[in-house]
């Protein structure tokens, strides 16, 4: 369950001149620089207040211009406080971004020659996946297989609302997905699909021999000290961190669906709290924890290289539209999205969880990162409420532009949807 971070209007940048790099040899804590970023962190209060006060439990924001230190903010709503202080080094269930790093792990095994991206599915799991010899793995990796997503499902919605506590595996959560009709023929479209990286899952553990978790830790987490990354297998945390709400049913929004209305965890103040509910249906689609410090630390060595070589990164790099009708739109790469936008091309990806949504964005090169946490997940997912929605895209626009050293829109402004 995720939605698009490059589906924001972002028309509201255009009008945003980019703010002057300091030439070679001028003091870069000048004066008006100085007064420049505090601007910038008053204007992304405001707007992450305005998430708050529109019904958000809380927000964490992180943007890294690559200029200097990192603008962190953190908003909370006062009842929340009660369970938790946010802060904002808080681990945070991050949902679909987990897609990101299960490529990326495909792309290392590639350059080490354990795997190619136009091997066909069936070769790695016979007779798992109808049709799984027209089904590569960069397919997969890019969402052009035409596998129905699992997660629309009824026998896992239990596990969505917390009702159901079994611990779900890459094979039974493929099993689920191939079950249905598949949507169109192979490499013939694009649509997301959490049963694609299910199945990338499967690929990763035949192959390795090794579960997820551990390559996660071995491969990303450990080599670059993220010390608050891991792939979740229980709903037990290893740090401090965010907890995750949704409405409880006499204060669920009317637009979403009926049968997600009644979630399970502890509640008050017309919210449940889901911080402890089991995160395994995620899978290798979803059910990586990080932060918003590791997160960045995660792009940057993506993007500069350090995780994968040159001819793998560039792979990773090559899209295919999401919108056939839009082919100089956003485009989905392996593992990544990527569209240009007023104020700069940024590769990212969202991320939604029961409880939680996110969403990570960097520039080209890695120098610039940013992430926008929001601790719920199903007013966002359905679009139940035009005011939070509004308030959480004039909040991400900003913090997009701000990552790319243009102003931040002023509070009151709104995004237009391109």
């Amino acid at each position: 369950m995720t939605a698009s971070v490059l589906a924001l209007g972002l028309a509201a940048c255009a009008a945003f001149p980019a703010s002057p790099r300091a030439l070679p040899g001028a003091e870069s804590t000048s004066a008006s620089a100085r007064s420049g970023a505090e601007a910038q962190r008053a204007r992304l209060t405001l707007l992450a207040r305005k998430l708050v006060d529109a019904g958000a439990p809380g927000v964490i924001v992180r943007v890294d211009d690559g200029r200097g230190r990192p603008v962190e903010i953190t908003e909370q709503a006062p009842w929340a406080e009660q369970d938790h202080r946010l802060d904002v080094g808080d681990e945070f269930r991050m949902g679909s971004n987990t897609k990101t790093m299960m490529a990326t792990l495909v792309l290392q095994l590639v350059a080490e020659n354990e795997l190619a991206l136009n091997d066909p599915v069936e070769k790695w799991l016979p007779g798992r996946v109808p049709n799984g010899g027209a089904i590569t793995l960069r397919m997969l990796l890019n969402h052009t297989s035409g596998l129905f997503d699992y997660t629309e499902d009824a026998a896992v919605l239990k596990s969505i609302l917390g009702k159901d506590p079994r611990q779900w595996t890459s094979a039974e959560l493929l099993a689920v997905g191939v079950k249905h009709e598949p949507l169109f023929a192979p490499g013939t479209k694009w649509s997301y699909s959490n049963t694609d990286y299910a199945a990338v899952g499967a690929v990763l553990e035949q192959v390795t021999g090794a579960s997820l978790a551990d390559l996660v830790r071995d491969r990303i987490a450990r080599p670059l000290n993220l010390k608050h990354t891991y792939f979740a297998t229980s709903p037990t945390w290893r740090g401090r961190h965010a907890h995750g709400y949704e409405p409880d049913p006499a204060h669920m929004p009317p637009g979403v669906p009926a049968e997600f209305k009644e979630v399970a965890g502890p509640g008050h103040d017309g919210h449940v709290d889901v911080s402890g509910n089991d995160p395994s249906w995620g899978g290798a689609a979803g059910a990586v924890v990080s932060n918003a410090q590791d997160w960045s630390r995660f792009y940057t060595a993506l993007m500069s290289g350090e995780l994968l070589p040159a001819a793998q990164l560039e792979q990773m790099r090559t899209t295919v539209p999401i919108d056939s009708e839009n082919p100089d739109g956003p485009g989905s790469g392996l593992g990544v999205e990527t569209g240009p936008t007023p104020c700069g091309t940024i590769w990212a990806h969202d991320g939604g969880m029961t409880g939680y949504s996110s969403s990570n964005m960097t520039d080209g090169t890695g120098s610039r990162t940013a992430t926008v946490l929001v601790p719920t997940e199903f007013l966002f997912e359905f679009e139940a409420d035009p005011e939070i929605a509004e308030a959480d895209q004039a909040l991400r626009t900003a913090v997009m532009c701000s990552m790319f050293g243009k102003p931040a829109p002023a509070v009151g402004a709104t995004a237009h949807t391109g």
